[in-house]
C-alpha cells in the first residue's frame, strides 16, 4: 500500500508542476519574443504620414527592401510607427527613419529602407491635339501611373478649361504639364478693365494689357489716361486686378 500511495503522491506532484510550467507572465505572451507586429498595418501607417508630410495626391504604396526585425509586442498593445525623419523629397527609393509605440510607450528605433510607389489616374490623348485648343476631357482617356516614375504625367485632379495646349500631342501620348498652358483671357493690345481693392473699395479704369495672361497670371497693362505701365493678376475674361 505504501509503494501504491508514493505512486499516487509523485503523478499529483508531477501533475501540479506541469500546469504551473504552463502558466504565462499576466500582460505578456509566451511568444512575446517571436511575436511580429503587422507590418502591412505598420506601412500603411508610415504611407499616411508621408503623403500627409510631402502634401501627395494618390495612393502611397510602400514595401521593404529587406525584412523587418520587430520586438516583442505587449498582448493587446497596438502597434504604431512614428515617421521622425522624413527624405527631402519622395520618391521611389526612400530611407526613413522612424519610432516603433506600443500602447503609447516608445519600443525601438527603426531605419526603413522603403520601395515606393504613387498610384493615381492620369490624362492620355485620345486623338492628336492641336496646339493652341483649348482643354477638353472628352477629347482624352484615363489610365494609372506610377508618379514617382512617371513625374511628369499630369493627373486627372488637373487640368480645366482655364488652359490650353502649348503644343502639339499627338494620340496614345500621356499629357505633361508643360503640355498645357494657361488659356489667355487677357490678350496683348486689349483694352481691359483693371480694378484695385483696398479694403471695401473698389476702384475700376480702363488699361491696356502689354502682354497675354490667364487666370492667376501677373501681367503688365498701361493706364489709358497716365500712360504709366503696371502691374496686375488676371481674374476673368478682358479683367484684371491689383490690391493695395
Amino acid at each position: 500500500m505504501s509503494s501504491l500511495r508514493n505512486i499516487v503522491v509523485l503523478a499529483i506532484a508531477l501533475l501540479g508542476a506541469s500546469r504551473l510550467g504552463a502558466q504565462s507572465p499576466a500582460g505578456v505572451s509566451a511568444s512575446d519574443a517571436s511575436h511580429e507586429a503587422p507590418i502591412d498595418a505598420l506601412l500603411a501607417d508610415a504611407a499616411r504620414q508621408i503623403a500627409a508630410h510631402f502634401h501627395l495626391e494618390g495612393d502611397l504604396h510602400l514595401e521593404l527592401v529587406r525584412p523587418l526585425v520587430l520586438p516583442g509586442i505587449p498582448d493587446n498593445a497596438e502597434p504604431r510607427l512614428i515617421v521622425t525623419d522624413f527624405t527631402s523629397a519622395p520618391a521611389s527609393s526612400m530611407l526613413v527613419r522612424c519610432r516603433l509605440e506600443a500602447g503609447g510607450a516608445p519600443l525601438s528605433s527603426l531605419s526603413l529602407n522603403l520601395r515606393a510607389e504613387l498610384w493615381t489616374d492620369v490624362w492620355v490623348a485620345r486623338q492628336p491635339l492641336p496646339a493652341g485648343s483649348p482643354f477638353d476631357a472628352t477629347l482624352l482617356d484615363v489610365r494609372r501611373a506610377d508618379l514617382l516614375r512617371e513625374r511628369t504625367a499630369l493627373p486627372t485632379a488637373s487640368g480645366g478649361d482655364e488652359f490650353a495646349f502649348a503644343r502639339f500631342v499627338p494620340a496614345g501620348q500621356t499629357l505633361a504639364w508643360r503640355d498645357l498652358m494657361r488659356r489667355p483671357l487677357v490678350h496683348k493690345g486689349d483694352t481691359i478693365e483693371v480694378s484695385a481693392v483696398d479694403g471695401p473699395l473698389t476702384v475700376t479704369v480702363k488699361a491696356v494689357a502689354v502682354q497675354d495672361g490667364g487666370r492667376g497670371e501677373t501681367v503688365l497693362v498701361r493706364n489709358l489716361e497716365t500712360r504709366k505701365e503696371f502691374s496686375a493678376v488676371v481674374v476673368a475674361d478682358g479683367r484684371a486686378q491689383i490690391r493695395l
